[in-house]
């Protein structure tokens, strides 16, 4: 199990945070706080930083709830149908819809103006979640909700040039279904994702640091 991140320190987070906004141009800085405790995240919001990414839908909860109005949150764990309408009342976005269970519970929970961004398997990894390229059409099309963007998390690498090709065949998807958000990069790839066109960047450890 993965070590919680406390003793945040403010001035070491913006210091992070600024540098890697500089860094990124245009995209969005997305603080990854599934292993940031609840108590933590007033060092973030006194670092300036608010856009916030849950991975847990019972962690977004408590932690939204704690900090009513403090911060945006989007939801970037996997979506599992039955925690869709736990999810929905706390975001603005939803990273990571790729089931078509989650289809049928969004359109039951959802609103028209409820946004998704639909996770895309461009690598082809069997056991990892997301739609198909071939297949993102036609899931789009069955979407009952607003799909604005896509995501995806390409294979680990510890050489970020290696989920370059990946990435660019994201954002040749996006600009085939005519949709403006890229979620994708993360601590160790993030610069190549910004060159690739990506506009929310979610990060953890490398702002914590």
């Amino acid at each position: 199990m993965a070590r919680l991140i406390t003793g945040l320190d403010a001035a070491r987070v913006r210091e992070n945070a600024e540098r890697i906004r500089s860094e990124i141009g245009d995209a969005e800085l997305l603080a990854a706080v599934k292993y940031v405790p609840l108590e933590e995240l007033e060092v973030l919001a006194e670092a300036g930083v608010t856009l916030l990414g849950e991975n847990r839908a019972q962690d977004l909860a408590a932690k939204a709830e704690a900090y009513p109005g403090v911060f945006r949150w989007h939801f970037i764990g996997q979506l599992q149908s039955r925690k869709v309408k736990d999810v929905l009342p706390h975001v603005e976005l939803i990273h990571s819809l790729a089931s078509d269970s989650a289809l049928r519970r969004l359109g039951q929970h959802g609103t028209p103006e409820t946004e998704v961004l639909v996770e895309v398997d461009v690598a082809g990894e069997e056991d990892k979640a997301g739609i198909a390229p071939a297949e993102l059409g036609a899931f789009i099309e069955r979407c009952p909700v607003k799909v604005v963007g896509l995501m995806t998390m390409p294979p680990y690498t510890e050489h970020p040039e290696v989920s370059r090709p990946h990435f660019a065949a994201l954002r040749e998807l996006a600009r085939e279904h005519g949709l403006r958000h890229l979620s994708m990069g993360t601590s160790q790839d993030y610069r190549v994702a910004a060159e690739e066109g990506a506009t929310i960047i979610r990060v953890g450890s490398i702002l914590y640091a």
